[in-house]
């Protein structure tokens, strides 16, 4: 390839990856609230973990990614292996960068999407990978990744519209888990996998026990 050809092929990258952020940008200014009935559906697969590592880069394609590692600990749906870890790429940078030939690219993940740090402890409803480009990330976008903090799980809304519209039969809830479908913010991490994982091996949403 000619110094002009490269030059060209950067510059498109720049161009579309620009173009693809402010589509995301715009997306996520009108991020649909998703409820937990919704989560669980759509999700391929649903984690919690720690998550392990977190870095950015460009693949040969010239998409910006940023891949996370986490260390899963158990799972709620889906074919990952427990105690080991699970790898994938959502799109877009940690933060913008300066390309060889000195052109910055601002290919940042857009809002709206979720944000990962190294060491934290995270529920994850993990949407299905891309087709073309495998990357993946979180159902609902920010609002499937919750946050272990002091025993409570929170998203970046403070669980905002997790619960709202769910119906669940209440002689398959807990006391405490009734409560927590009516009572907004954090939720009792124990008290909301217990709910989850059993969702999902019994099939409520499949049977009509979970709207």
């Amino acid at each position: 390839m000619t110094y002009r050809g490269a030059f060209n092929h950067v510059l498109l990258v720049i161009v579309t990856a620009t173009l693809v952020l402010a589509a995301g940008i715009a997306g996520a200014a009108k991020l649909n609230s998703q409820n937990l009935t919704q989560l669980i559906t759509e999700s391929e697969s649903i984690i919690s973990g720690t998550v392990k590592e977190v870095y950015d880069g460009i693949d040969p394609d010239g998409i910006p990614f940023t891949q996370v590692t986490i260390t899963v600990h158990s799972v709620a749906k889906g074919n990952i292996t427990e105690k080991q870890d699970y790898t994938f790429r959502q799109f877009g940078l940690l933060e913008p960068r300066t390309m060889a030939n000195g052109h910055k690219l601002l290919a940042v993940a857009p809002d709206g999407f979720a944000r990962w740090h190294e060491g934290e402890t995270v529920v994850a409803f993990m949407y299905k990978p891309a087709s073309r480009t495998g990357l993946q990330t979180t159902a609902g976008m920010a609002q499937g990744k919750l946050n272990l903090v002091n025993g409570k799980l929170i998203n970046e809304f403070n669980n905002a519209g997790l619960f709202d519209g769910v119906e669940v039969d209440d002689s398959l809830l807990t006391d405490e888990q009734q409560n927590m479908l009516t009572t907004p913010g954090a939720v009792d991490a124990q008290a909301f996998m217990d709910l989850v994982t059993r969702a999902v091996a019994e099939g409520w949403v499949e049977n009509g026990e979970m709207r």
